[in-house]
C-alpha cells in the first residue's frame, strides 16, 4: 500500500513539470525528456532462476536497493517482483556472497551465485537441544549435509561419515549387504567393547544402537542386524557429531562417547516439486589373496611329508596321493567371492507448502545382490514424511517427521571368505554332470552346501517425532518434542540335511532352525523453556529442560530340530525337538533434568555453561542419580578492535572447555540377583538357576573431557585452520571381576578402580582454491592422531587381566613373544626366553607390547565445479599397524599365500618362513603359532584409498525448462594403495568378506 501511495503521489507532480518542459524547451524534446521520464518510474515486472551453477538455489532473498520490498525463490530457485528500470536487486543467501544487480530495463535476470567461505561462519549448526552460530560455538562440533551424503553409493549411515570427520574413525565389519560399521569417536574410552558407542539422535528422538542380533541365528556372517541399517542415507539433511564435554554435557551419561545428530529433510514453500531418482550399480570385492596356484601348493605339500619322514602319501591326502586330479587349478576366491553384485535404488519425492505450511512425502526401495553363488540378496524399503507449521503470528509451531523402514535380508548362514582362501586349488570341481553337487567320494565338503543354510532376517522400524512450541514474549518460548521408536526383528538360520554329504545316511530329521524375535519400543518427551535477551553488547540465552524416556525390549530365541521335511523347516511345530534358549523382557527408564546457560558480549567473548541431572534403571538403589556439566568459552580475537583493519586475517576463535559426562551402557538388571531358566525338569516342573549376584555398589562410569581447540581464517576465510587438543579421562569401569569358581559364578559386574585416558590431535583445513562465475574449486583436509592408555589399575598385576593389560599402555594392546630368527639347521623359528627359565611359555615369555591403535587417520577431499559440471573425490588414509594373514600351518591340508613358497628347505638355508609340517611335528607346529603371536606377525597395514569419487551433470533442457534433469556416477572404494598384501587393509587379520568396490550410475529428475 505504501508503494501504491508513493506513486501516486509523484504522478500528481508531472503536471508542473511538463508545463515546465513546455516552456524551456521545444515540443519534440520535451517529448523526448518526458519518455525517458516515465520509464524510470514505470513498473516492470522481473523474473529469473537462481543457481549455484549447479543446482537452483531455493530461499534466496531479493530485496530492492532502498526499499521495504522483498520476496524469495522458490523451490526451483525462481522468483519474480515487480521493479522500476532504475532499481537495483540485492540477492543474499547464507554461506553465498551478497549480489547487487541494476535492473537497466530488463525483465529476465538470471543469477549464479557463489560461495562466501566467510558467510559460512554464520550458518547455525545443531547441538542438540539448540542451534549456534559457526563462529560463535564453544564446543567441538563436526558437520556434514546432504551435499555429500547423496554422492555416495552406501546404504548405512556410518558409511556416509568414513574420511570426513576429524576424530571419528570408522570401520567397516564386512562387505555382506546390510553389514556393520564399527565407530570410534576419540578413541576407546571403556574396558568393556560394547561400552563405546555413542548416542544417536534422530530430530530429537534417540535411536539405540544395541545388538538385536543373536550369534546362533546370524551364523558366521557378522552384524547383519544391525539397527542403523533402518536410517536410510538419502532421508538425511544433515549429520553432527558432538565430541567435546562442552557439546556432549548436556546429554549427561548418553554423551559419554559423543553424540550423532540426524536431521531428516523437510519441505520447503513454494510450489509443488515432484522429483524422482534412480540408479544402478554393481560391486567387487576390492582385494584378494595373492594364494598359491596348484604347482605351489603340491610342491609345499610333498616337501611337508617328506619333511615328516613320509616315504608314502596317506590314503587322506586326497591332493597328493592321486584320489584328486594334479593337474586341475580353481582360484576359489573367484569362484566363491568373485561375482558381481548388482544394485539398485530408487527414490521419489513430493514437497512444497507455502509461508505457514510445507510438507515432505518421499519413498525409497534398494536392493543389493551379493557377489557369492546363489540368489541372495538385501532389500530395503521406506517412507518419510515431514510437515512444518507457524501461525499468521509466527509464535506457534509445530514440526512433525515420521519414517517407516522395512528390510529383509537372505544371506548365506556361513560366510565363504575363509573357505575361498583355504581350499586346495586342486580341490574337486563343484557339481557333478548331472548338476549334482559333487561330494567326490566323500573325500571333501563341498563348500556350496555351505549355502544351503541360510540366514533370513525381516526387520521394520518407525521413528515419529513432533515438536510443539509457542512464544509467550519475543524473548521467551516454551518447546516439547515427543519422540516415538518401534523396532521388530525376526529372523532365522536353517540347517537342512541336505547340506550333508549324502553318503552319511543324514536324513530330513537332522535339520535345525534357530530362531530370534526381539521387539523394542521406547518413547521419550521433553519439555523445556528458552529465553533470549538482548542488553546492549550483551546477549544471553538461557535453557531448561527435562527428559522423561523408556524402552522395552523383549527377546525370545528358539531352537528346533530332527523336522518332518525339509520343506518344513521354517516351521517350527514341526521339530521334534523344540527348545527355549532364552526369552527375557528388560525395560529402561531413564529420567533428566538439564539446563544451558550462554553469555556473549560484543560477539568476541562468550561462555557456555551446561549441567544434567541424569537418572537411570541401570543402577541400584542410592546410585540411580549423577551430576553431569560442562563449561566453555571462546574468544574471537578477530573482533577486537586492534584487529579490525587487519586484511589477512579474517577470521580467529580460541576456545577451551572442561566437563564430566557419564556412562549408562551396561546392559539392564545388571545390579541384580537374576535367574534363567535351568531347562532341567525335576518332578514335573522346571527349575531356575541363578544367573546373576546382587551388587548394591554398582554405579555410573565417568568421563572428565578436557579441549583447547584454535581456529582460524585468513584471506576472507579463503584458507581456513582449525587445530584441537583433547584429554578424555574414563574412570570407575564397569567390568566384570572375575570371581573364584567355587562361588558358581566367573565374574560380578562392578566399578573396577582402572582409569582409561585418550589424548589427541585434530587439524582440518578449507581452501578454496579458485572461484569465479564458471569455475571453482575447494579442498578440505582432516588428520586426526589419538593415543590411548591405561592410567591406573588397582591390582592389575594379581587380576586376570594381567596377561592383558599394562598399565601406562593402550587397551588396545597384544603381548607378544620376540622373534629373533629362524634356526637354521632345523628350519625352525625360535624366540626370546623373556625370563631366561629354558623353555617359551605363554604367560611368561610375551614381554614385547604392540599397539595397534591408528597412529592417525583422515581425509583429503576436492570438489571443482564448472558451469553445469560437478566433480567430488575423498581420498580416505588410515596410518596403522595389523597382524599379517596366518591361515594355518604350512604344508597342512590347506593353502597359503603364494610368499609362503619361499621356504627353508635344507640345512643352512636362510629364508623367511620355517619348514613345512603336514601338522604331525609339534615342535613346527609350535613354533608357527609362537611366531603368529609374535613381533615378526606385526606388518604395515597403512592404507591411502580413493574412498568414493562423484561426478554430476545438470543437463541443459532447452525444451522443457520446468524439468531439471542429472546425470551422475558415483564410486566407493576405486582405489587402495597400499604394501598390506595380506588383502584389504581395512579388514587386516579377519576372515570376513571385505568391502566391495562399488561403481553407479543414476539419473534425477525433477519438476
Amino acid at each position: 500500500m505504501k508503494i501504491i501511495s508513493l506513486n501516486k503521489g509523484l504522478r500528481a507532480l508531472w503536471y508542473p513539470i511538463i508545463f515546465g518542459l513546455y516552456l524551456c524547451c521545444p515540443p519534440a524534446q520535451a517529448n523526448n525528456r518526458l519518455r525517458q521520464n516515465q520509464s524510470q518510474w514505470q513498473q516492470n515486472q522481473i523474473s529469473g532462476t537462481i543457481t549455484d551453477g549447479t543446482n537452483p538455489l531455493p530461499g534466496v532473498t531479493i530485496a530492492v536497493k532502498g526499499q521495504q520490498k522483498m520476496v524469495v525463490s522458490d523451490f526451483d530457485g525462481k522468483f519474480t517482483i515487480t521493479v522500476s528500470s532504475t532499481d537495483i536487486l540485492i540477492f543474499t543467501y547464507l554461506g553465498f556472497k551478497t549480489i547487487a544487480v541494476p535492473v537497466e530495463g530488463r525483465t529476465v535476470i538470471n543469477i549464479k551465485m557463489l560461495e562466501d567461505a566467510t558467510a559460512l561462519q554464520e550458518v547455525r549448526v545443531n547441538a542438540g537441544y539448540y542451534s549456534v552460530k559457526e563462529s560463535e560455538r564453544t564446543g567441538s562440533i563436526a558437520k556434514i549435509t546432504s551435499k555429500d551424503i547423496e554422492k555416495q553409493p552406501v546404504s548405512n549411515v556410518l558409511a556416509v561419515m568414513q574420511g570426513r570427520m576429524a576424530g571419528v574413525a570408522i570401520v567397516q565389519d564386512s562387505g555382506s549387504p546390510g553389514g556393520n560399521f564399527q565407530i570410534k569417536i576419540r578413541g576407546i574410552n571403556s574396558l568393556r567393547a560394547d561400552g563405546n558407542d555413542p548416542l544417536y539422535i534422530i530430530d530429537g528422538v534417540p535411536f539405540s544402537s544395541e545388538t538385536i542380533g543373536f550369534s546362533q541365528t546370524s551364523g558366521t556372517t557378522p552384524s547383519l542386524t544391525n539397527p542403523l541399517n533402518s536410517i536410510n542415507p538419502s532421508e538425511i539433511e544433515s549429520l553432527e557429531v558432538l565430541k567435546d564435554a562442552d557439546a556432549t554435557a548436556i546429554y549427561g551419561s548418553r554423551g559419554a562417547n559423543g553424540v550423532v545428530l540426524i536431521t531428516t529433510k523437510k519441505g520447503k514453500a513454494g510450489k509443488t516439486t515432484f522429483s524422482a531418482n534412480a540408479s544402478t550399480a554393481v560391486g567387487k570385492v576390492t582385494r584378494m589373496l595373492d594364494l598359491m596356484n596348484t604347482e605351489q601348493y603340491l610342491a609345499m605339500r610333498r616337501k611337508a611329508f617328506t619333511n615328516d619322514g613320509y616315504t608314502e602319501y596317506p590314503s587322506y591326502a586326497y591332493d597328493v596321493n592321486g584320489t584328486w586330479d594334479s593337474n586341475r587349478y580353481t582360484d576359489w576366491q573367484k569362484v566363491l567371492i568373485g561375482g558381481t553384485a548388482e544394485i539398485s535404488n530408487f527414490q521419489a519425492s513430493v514437497s512444497g507448502g507455502n509461508s505457514s505450511t510445507q510438507y515432505l512425502l518421499s519413498g525409497n526401495y534398494r536392493k543389493e545382490g551379493t557377489v557369492i553363488p546363489g540368489n541372495f540378496e538385501y532389500g530395503k524399503g521406506s517412507v518419510h514424511f515431514s510437515m512444518n507449521h507457524a501461525s499468521d503470528d509466527q509464535k506457534f509451531k509445530l514440526l512433525f517427521s515420521a519414517g517407516y523402514d522395512a528390510q529383509k535380508n537372505n544371506q548365506p548362514g556361513v560366510d565363504l571368505t575363509a573357505t575361498s582362501r583355504l581350499l586346495a586349488p586342486n580341490a574337486p570341481a563343484l557339481y557333478t554332470q548331472n548338476g549334482e553337487l559333487n561330494w567326490e567320494n566323500s573325500t571333501w565338503t563341498n563348500p556350496l552346501a555351505d549355502l544351503k543354510s541360510e540366514f533370513l532376517s525381516r526387520i521394520n522400524s518407525l521413528n515419529a517425532n513432533a515438536v510443539l512450541s509457542y512464544n509467550f514474549l519475543p524473548e521467551l518460548q516454551f518447546k516439547t518434542n515427543f519422540g516415538f521408536t518401534d523396532l521388530t526383528n525376526n529372523e532365522s538360520r536353517t540347517r537342512p540335511s541336505t547340506m550333508y554329504d549324502p553318503s552319511y545316511g543324514v536324513g530330513s530329521q537332522y535339520s535345525s532352525l534357530n530362531t530370534n524375535a526381539t521387539s523394542r519400543q521406547s518413547w521419550i518427551a521433553e519439555p523445556q523453556l528458552n529465553w533470549y535477551k538482548t542488553m546492549g553488547k550483551s546477549k544471553l540465552e538461557a535453557l531448561v529442560g527435562s527428559t522423561f524416556q523408556s524402552q522395552r525390549t523383549d527377546r525370545l530365541f528358539q531352537f528346533g530340530a530332527n523336522f518332518s521335511s525339509n520343506n518344513l523347516i521354517h516351521n517350527l511345530a514341526s521339530a521334534s525337538i523344540r527348545t527355549v534358549s532364552r526369552s527375557d523382557e528388560t525395560i529402561y527408564k531413564y529420567q533428566a533434568f538439564f539446563a544451558r546457560v550462554n553469555y556473549n558480549w560484543d560477539s568476541r567473548y562468550i561462555i557456555n555453561i551446561t549441567g544434567r541431572r541424569d537418572g537411570s534403571s541401570r543402577f541400584g538403589p542410592g546410585r540411580q542419580f549423577a551430576n553431569f556439566g560442562a563449561v566453555g568459552a571462546a574468544w574471537l580475537f578477530t573482533n577486537e578492535p586492534l584487529l579490525n583493519d587487519n586484511t589477512v586475517l579474517s577470521f580467529g576463535k580460541l576456545r577451551a572447555s572442561y566437563g564430566i559426562t557419564g556412562n549408562d551402557q551396561i546392559g539392564d538388571y545388571q545390579f541384580l540377583d537374576t535367574y534363567i531358566s535351568s531347562g532341567n525338569m525335576y518332578q514335573g516342573t522346571i527349575g531356575l538357576q541363578p544367573s546373576r549376584l546382587y551388587n548394591p555398589a554398582f554405579g555410573w562410569e565417568t568421563n572428565k573431557k578436557l579441549e583447547i581447540a584454535l581456529e582460524t581464517g585468513f584471506l576472507k576465510d579463503r584458507i581456513f585452520l582449525t587445530a584441537a587438543w583433547y584429554r578424555n579421562r574414563s574412570s570407575d569401569q564397569l567390568v566384570g571381576i572375575p570371581l573364584p569358581a567355587t562361588t558358581g559364578f566367573n565374574s560380578l559386574t562392578a566399578n573396577l578402580g582402572a582409569t582409561v585416558q585418550n589424548t589427541g590431535l585434530e587439524f582440518t583445513l578449507r581452501t578454496v582454491n579458485f572461484q569465479d562465475a564458471d569455475f571453482s574449486w575447494t579442498t578440505n583436509l582432516n588428520v586426526s592422531a589419538n593415543r590411548n592408555k591405561l592410567v591406573a589399575f588397582p591390582g592389575l598385576e594379581s587380576s586376570t587381566y594381567a596377561n592383558r593389560y599394562v598399565i601406562g599402555e593402550s587397551i588396545n594392546i597384544f603381548r607378544l613373544y620376540h622373534f629373533t630368527g629362524m634356526n637354521p639347521q632345523t628350519g625352525v623359528y625360535e624366540f626370546a626366553d623373556a625370563n631366561g627359565d629354558g623353555q617359551i611359555t605363554y604367560a611368561d615369555d610375551r614381554n614385547v607390547v604392540v599397539d595397534l591403535t591408528p597412529k592417525y587417520f583422515g581425509g583429503f577431499q576436492n570438489q571443482l565445479t564448472y558451469k553445469k559440471l560437478q566433480l567430488d573425490f575423498l581420498f580416505q588414509f588410515v596410518k596403522q599397524k595389523n597382524f599379517s594373514y596366518r591361515p594355518g600351518v604350512p604344508g597342512d591340508f590347506i593353502n597359503q599365500l603364494s610368499s609362503v613358497s619361499d621356504s627353508w628347505q635344507q640345512p643352512g638355508d636362510q629364508s623367511p618362513n620355517q619348514r613345512y609340517t603336514t601338522g604331525t611335528n609339534g615342535e613346527v607346529v609350535n613354533a608357527y603359532y609362537q611366531y603368529s603371536d609374535s613381533d615378526a606377525a606385526i606388518v604395515d597395514a597403512s592404507y591411502i584409498r580413493l574412498k568414493n569419487i562423484s561426478l554430476t551433470y545438470d543437463l541443459p533442457l532447452q525444451l522443457a525448462k520446468e524439468v531439471r534433469c542429472k546425470l551422475s556416477f558415483q564410486a566407493q572404494n576405486l582405489l587402495t594403495f597400499t604394501s598390506f598384501n595380506n588383502g584389504d587393509p581395512e579388514l587386516a587379520y579377519s576372515s570376513y568378506l571385505p568391502p566391495l568396490k562399488v561403481y553407479s550410475a543414476g539419473i534425477q529428475i525433477t519438476f
